[in-house]
């Protein structure tokens, strides 16, 4: 019994349409996973410089995108541009004691960013992260959460953009099948 409901389970999981982001299938009847991938979208992706963004966490979050985007270095001569900017940085007290003292705090980062090829814009969009940390009695480790939080953020939102820049280049390389005209 438990097999067949495993089996019927997988089936459904298929018939979803669920698609891999970064194969391009061959063609309507072919299976993606025959060991030829196409490595366009990957390429694609490349080809972007992520353009310095402000503050420490902006350093962060560029430092994540580059590892995501280009982790072979930025390319010499890019054909794509990615502006990235902390719109907004806010930060709510949670667990409040009797005393109206917080024992928990909540971040909230929101970030604005457009990619960019020659002087088209391509599109915009932004992205949201939630962390939280422990306000302890020891100011030293608070502030050290504090920045873990930080550190936190700046990864969820830069693997958010690199998804999102993945999900871009697949659907365009999917609606023109190849990347000549992208």
């Amino acid at each position: 019994m438990r097999k067949s409901a495993l089996i019927l389970i997988l089936f459904l999981i298929t018939g979803c349409g669920f698609s891999p982001l970064y194969v391009e299938r061959e063609s309507e009847s072919k299976w993606y996973y025959n060991a030829n991938f196409n490595p366009s979208i990957i390429e694609e992706m490349q080809q972007i410089k992520v353009e310095p963004i402000a503050d420490r966490f902006g350093q962060q979050l560029r430092n994540n995108l580059l590892d995501s985007l280009t982790p072979k270095g930025t390319p010499k001569n890019p054909k794509y541009r990615l502006f990235v900017k902390l719109a907004s940085k806010r930060t709510y007290d949670q667990a409040i004691r009797q005393d109206i003292t917080a024992t928990r705090r909540m971040v909230v980062f929101k970030v604005t960013y457009y990619m960019m090829e020659g002087t088209e814009k391509l599109f915009t969009s932004n992205s949201i992260a939630y962390t939280s940390y422990d306000i302890l009695k020891n100011p030293y480790s608070t502030t050290v959460a504090e920045q873990k939080a930080d550190t936190d953020a700046a990864k969820i939102i830069g693997d958010d953009i690199a998804l999102r820049i993945g999900a871009y280049f697949h659907s365009v390389i999917t609606k023109q099948g190849s990347t000549s005209d992208i």
